[in-house]
């Protein structure tokens, strides 16, 4: 398990949200991405979550609309990485993940393109 404080893992999320290619986060629109604790307790386990309705199922955003909202959760990553380069990699794959949903890819579709 790799420790880092919330500071620290807001600025990696935004170095990796930056290095994704541009066709990836290209037609990204209205997405908040936010770092939270996953509660204790809850199951399942998650590394992140996308809340929304996929772009290709959606029309147009109408006034006031709040955004549709990515949540990576801090404490799981943590759990499950060993070291940094593996929670830089945890989050890299957790936010491509969650961008495939807001696209409307399913959880198939993503872990055959080994985005799961």
């Amino acid at each position: 398990m790799v420790e880092i404080s919330e500071d620290d893992i807001e600025r990696m999320v935004g170095e990796v949200y930056d290095s994704l290619p541009e066709d990836m986060v290209r037609g990204l629109e209205n997405v908040a991405i936010l770092v939270a604790d996953q509660p204790p307790g809850e199951r399942p386990r998650l590394y992140g979550l996308y809340s929304g309705r996929p772009l290709k199922t959606r029309g147009a955003y109408g006034f006031g609309e709040l955004p549709d909202r990515i949540t990576l959760f801090r404490n799981t990553m943590q759990e499950h990485s060993a070291d940094l380069d593996a929670l830089r990699e945890r989050v890299r794959i957790t936010l491509v993940h969650e961008i495939g949903h807001y696209f409307g890819l399913d959880d198939a579709r993503l872990g055959e393109l080994g985005w799961a």
